[in-house]
């Protein structure tokens, strides 16, 4: 498993994720740059996503769907405010109608995606702040933490080619 630690801290509404890969940065970096990629591995085994835009520079903006077992699809989007190639990122993530409007009964997160060099691989360490604790728990409630381990856990597949 690549997940290697998740921290969860209600009081200062963060979600953390640290995971490791037998990769190095500037491997690691490109299941982020490259939508097809990227496509592998966001969202759960259960809910692939398919992405429709990917303007993976400061300011841009991705939109995607993940597509559930039942052929439901959630919306979403990304909004990069850093991009420091192959050290870190940071964006805005959130969920969309099926127009690709931000769905404001739905909470945002910020989140700072970091890339370091363990060994021969990396260590990616996610770090996602909600707005409020009951934002942050209301995401927990739809499975965020079991989604995005499941999530990450498809990264070494991607790597693999």
């Amino acid at each position: 498993m690549t997940v290697v630690d998740v921290r969860k801290d209600l009081g200062a509404a963060t979600l953390t994720f640290v995971a490791e890969f037998d990769a190095p940065p500037e491997r690691v970096w490109k299941v982020w740059a490259d939508p097809r990629q990227l496509e592998r591995w966001w969202g759960p085994p259960t809910w692939p996503a398919t992405y429709t835009e990917h303007d993976f520079t400061e300011g841009g903006t991705s939109r995607y769907h993940m597509t559930g077992p039942d052929g439901t699809r959630a919306h979403g989007w990304l909004r990069f405010s850093a991009i420091d190639p192959p050290n870190s990122l940071e964006l805005t993530d959130g969920f969309a109608d099926e127009t690709g409007a931000n769905n404001p009964e739905l909470p945002t997160s910020t989140m700072r995606a970091t890339f370091e060099s363990v060994g021969d691989g990396t260590r990616m360490t996610l770090v996602a702040t909600y707005p409020s604790s009951e934002a942050m728990r209301m995401v927990l409630d739809m499975g965020m933490e079991e989604g995005m381990k499941g999530a990450l856990g498809q990264v070494d597949a991607v790597l693999a080619g």
